[in-house]
């Protein structure tokens, strides 16, 4: 059973072929520049060189041929033909109020993605896109839709109602949903498994990268998550803002002459760690290494960078009545020791947890980095979206 995993971007298109008889990628790669000048894939297979194509690509459709025509190529491919293909997995940005989990593709499931395409209107078009270039090129084969927002969806009311007029939900869906849905899923499960925790334990993850959130489970399901309607909710990120006074909005706005729109767009691509740090990097190694050289503003922005991380955890520590698990993922989370040091040892050791600083020297691996007598198990799991989307497609198929 082989499983084609297709995440779609505005203009580009990243694949992985994944065996799931041993859950083996044999092989994945990337187009970019779909639609625009200078079109190439790159598509990779373990133990051999990187095979490149670069030719125009007008769009999706003509991508998803050339991935085809990678993964069967004589020399360069993994599978005889298409037909060795069982099914297709796409990752979806947003669900909207309709999706509770994921669901083979037919027409009814397109046109909700395509009414959702206010709530995600960088991907959601997008996404469509790759599921329709692939019923075109792959007539027949199974197409399930995976959302990023159906992690979110297991929430109580308390905790996905914004406290607005309630007409507001009603009329237009406006409530939290929470993004990274499918990586929280993954490594709360996961963190489960490997951590040897009872099956409904309390779990907190922390999915730290350039964009990033915290969440709540318990057993796997979701208590709460730092996102709302947007991404743009939650922890402070390389350019997003993250929590603000709503008013800062009309201020802005007021002060500076600009529309709601271009205040959005500069809290989204011109804040966080990049506008916090007066536009030094939105890269976390970049502000580390300008605060360890002494760099005011650099320092500030660390400091509140983990602080906001902190809190959170300590707000779904309460949300629970206690927590048995954290774990770190994505790209900080799963890579830099001193930020998961800081975290644990400046800001929760009321919780009993004790970090072992020789086992927290890991990057990319399962590990738990925690002490044996730790009253919080720690935990790096790194975060497998792909294998997700295969697998809730392999379930469905």
């Amino acid at each position: 059973m082989k499983i084609l995993v297709l995440n779609c971007g505005s203009s580009s298109l990243k694949y992985q072929l994944i065996d799931m008889e041993n859950e083996h990628v044999l092989t994945k790669g990337l187009c970019e520049r779909i639609g625009i000048d200078g079109s190439v894939l790159t598509h990779k297979v373990p133990g051999k060189d990187n095979y490149v194509v670069e030719t125009p690509m007008p769009d999706h459709s003509v991508a998803v041929q050339l991935v085809l025509d990678a993964l069967t190529d004589k020399d360069h491919g993994v599978i005889a033909s298409v037909d060795e293909i069982n099914a297709i997995g796409h990752r979806v940005l947003h669900g909207g109020t309709k999706f509770t989990k994921s669901i083979v593709v037919n027409e009814d499931v397109k046109a909700a993605i395509r009414e959702c395409f206010d709530l995600g209107p960088l991907h959601n078009p997008a996404n469509l896109m790759g599921i329709e270039a692939c019923e075109k090129v792959c007539p027949g084969k199974p197409n399930v839709a995976v959302f990023d927002t159906t992690f979110g969806m297991g929430m109580d009311e308390k905790s996905y109602l914004y406290a607005i007029p309630h007409e507001y939900f009603e009329k237009y869906g406006i409530r939290r949903y929470g993004f990274h849905g499918t990586s929280h899923g993954f490594v709360s499960k996961e963190a489960i498994k490997f951590g040897n925790l009872p099956a409904d334990a309390k779990v907190i993850v922390c999915h730290i990268g350039n964009g990033a959130s915290v969440s709540a489970s318990i057993g796997g399901k979701c208590v709460d998550t730092s996102m709302g309607l947007t991404p743009l909710e939650g922890l402070i990120m390389g350019t997003r803002s993250g929590d603000l006074d709503p008013a800062v909005v009309q201020y802005i706005c007021n002060k500076e002459n600009k529309s709601v729109d271009e205040v959005l767009n500069m809290l989204n691509k011109k804040s966080g760690l990049l506008g916090m740090s007066g536009g030094l990097s939105s890269d976390c190694r970049d502000i580390t290494k300008a605060a360890e050289e002494g760099h005011h503003l650099a320092k500030v922005t660390l400091d509140a960078y983990t602080y906001r991380i902190a809190k959170y955890v300590g707000a779904y520590t309460a949300a629970m009545n206690g927590v048995d698990a954290i774990a770190f993922t994505a790209g900080v989370g799963e890579n830099d020791v001193e930020i998961r040091e800081e975290l644990c040892e400046k800001y929760w050791g009321y919780l009993g947890v004790k970090i072992d600083k020789e086992a927290n020297h890991t990057r990319g691996e399962n590990k738990v980095i925690s002490t044996a007598d730790s009253k919080v198990k720690v935990m790096v799991i790194p975060t497998n979206e792909e294998l997700a989307i295969a697998r809730d497609t392999l379930a469905l198929i």
